[in-house]
């Protein structure tokens, strides 16, 4: 029987990084995403994650009960859930230093094994849909995303903490001479904020850089 992979046991340095920053290249990966806008608060939000969810656990379970097997199959521990966020153009405009939640606009995604191809996410969405009445579905995309290089850490604690660990991202990507190509950045949840207290919440925090001397 093949080994079940674990990205917690294989891909430490992606998904367990230290509570310090560090610079870190990050290939192209496959992923399940779907896109949105405002508060995470919000109901909306919740649906979103569901929706992954979904038809992440479809890739997982469906070819297990023979409905389906795509080449190089194996069985997996499903990744955790991912963000990109970012500000609204109106709010980038008008930013006077405070964040409004309403003004998020984000990219949700769960990555997937490297034997899930576009024809294999369209036949898993079918038998998903026909299962679970969702209208968020049809939102979800299936696409390849490449980070590359990048500087993250660990942090531990609530979400709206975090702004104290990107200060120190940003002095050290100084430090080691990076610049920060965006304001935008990705968080990685290694907790479920629904069962863990916020302080004791794990994320990787993690945004693109470019070492200064490159264009």
């Amino acid at each position: 029987m093949t080994k079940k992979y674990e990205w917690r046991k294989s891909e430490k340095q992606l998904y367990l990084p230290k509570q310090k920053p560090e610079v870190v290249e990050v290939p192209p990966f496959k992923f399940v995403t779907i896109k949105g806008k405002g508060n995470p608060n919000s109901a909306h939000f919740s649906e979103c994650i569901q929706a992954l969810y979904a038809i992440s656990y479809g890739i997982k379970m469906i070819p297990k009960k023979g409905e389906m097997v795509p080449d190089g199959y194996y069985d997996f521990t499903v990744y955790p859930l991912e963000g990109e966020w970012d500000l609204s153009e109106t709010a980038k405009q008008n930013f006077n230093g405070k964040i409004n939640k309403d003004d998020f606009v984000y990219t949700l995604m769960i990555r997937q094994p490297d034997f899930v191809d576009h024809s294999f996410f369209e036949e898993v969405l079918k038998i998903v849909k026909s299962k679970k009445s969702s209208a968020l579905l049809d939102s979800v995309k299936f696409e390849v995303v490449s980070e590359g290089k990048c500087i993250q850490m660990l942090h531990v604690g609530s979400y709206d903490d975090e702004p104290q660990s990107f200060a120190k991202m940003e002095e050290f990507a100084k430090e080691t001479y990076h610049r920060r190509l965006s304001k935008s950045h990705r968080e990685i949840y290694l907790s479920d904020f629904r069962k863990v207290a916020a302080e004791k919440l794990k994320t990787v925090l993690r945004f693109k850089v470019s070492p200064l001397n490159e264009n």
